[in-house]
């Protein structure tokens, strides 16, 4: 039996989308941009701040931003 090729990132987030926007069920979305940077932002932050062992220099340098606007998101999403 062949094994289940997984998912890349841009199908998960595309399929949840398509889920999104069939919830909605004709109702048109508003401010839908920053409603999906907020929910990606989040998860993102911690999970890399988790694999770089809650070192923000580091983690900043994997997500190629500055250490001080790392830490300005994590305390916006309230991870610090």
């Amino acid at each position: 039996m062949k094994p289940k090729r997984q998912q890349t990132l841009d199908e998960c987030v595309r399929e949840s989308l398509q889920t999104y926007f069939a919830d909605l069920r004709g109702t048109e979305p508003a401010h839908l941009h920053d409603m999906m940077l907020k929910a990606v932002e989040k998860p993102l932050l911690e999970v890399v701040m988790q694999r770089a062992g809650d070192n923000q220099s580091r983690a900043a340098d994997w997500l190629g931003v500055n250490r001080n606007t790392l830490r300005k998101k994590l305390l916006e999403h309230k991870l610090i």
